[in-house]
């Protein structure tokens, strides 16, 4: 059963995108900036398996078989709403992935999938819009198989932009319920030193967009040891 935290986030999620899915990847590809570039240096291994958390549309696991064709594919998404749009196109395009119905922040990817660990997991400007956005992050590391690394790209401080446009676009992204996570670089470190991980982390587009890479020990790194 669905705590009602959760469940009261898929509602909302589901009324902003009922309609909004529609045109939900023709409007975002304008400022969504950097998802491109996180799919591309997924370097995915062969047959190795790929997770998104907050999957939308499916247009970033499509774009992920293209890159990477004997990936193996799976997705999770809080909208049932998204979760329709995204099983059309991969019906359409004749992708094969798994999706199902989740809570980014707190789910079981072996009940979900029948698989516990992914090579690459990757979240795209989703955590601004999820409320338990450090659990999102464990959550994802969680299942993040060793030697595995966890991909996210999302908006940054904006911190070398004019302060009438970081104002201005805060105030515009709030209206479709979405917050930087101004202190995400702090909270991956966090996690990182919990799990003896290293971090990649880069800003770009004068701080409009993060983009960061969490690397994983594998079993016999001699940071477990």
């Amino acid at each position: 059963m669905a705590m009602p935290q959760a469940a009261g986030h898929a509602s909302l999620m589901d009324g902003v995108y009922r309609r909004q899915r529609h045109i939900y990847d023709l409007t975002r590809k304008y400022y969504l900036l950097g998802r491109d570039g996180l799919i591309g240096g997924l370097n995915v291994p062969e047959g190795g398996a790929v997770l998104e958390l907050g999957c939308g549309t499916g247009r970033n696991l499509a774009l992920v078989s293209d890159h990477f064709p004997k990936a193996r594919l799976f997705g999770l998404d809080i909208s049932r709403e998204m979760l329709s749009t995204a099983r059309r196109r991969m019906e359409r395009e004749n992708i094969d992935a798994r999706l199902a119905e989740a809570d980014a922040s707190s789910f079981d990817a072996e009940a979900l999938f029948g698989q516990a660990r992914f090579e690459r997991v990757f979240i795209s400007y989703a955590l601004s819009m999820i409320p338990p956005w450090r659990e999102t992050i464990a959550a994802g590391l969680d299942c993040v198989a060793p030697g595995g690394s966890l991909h996210i790209v999302d908006f940054g401080r904006q911190e070398r932009l004019p302060g009438w446009f970081r104002s201005g676009l805060r105030r515009w992204l709030l209206a479709f319920h979405v917050i930087p996570r101004d202190s995400l670089r702090e909270a991956l470190e966090s996690e990182c030193e919990k799990r003896g991980a290293s971090l990649r982390f880069d800003s770009s587009f004068r701080g409009y967009a993060v983009r960061a890479i969490v690397e994983l020990p594998a079993v016999n790194d001699t940071r477990l040891q």
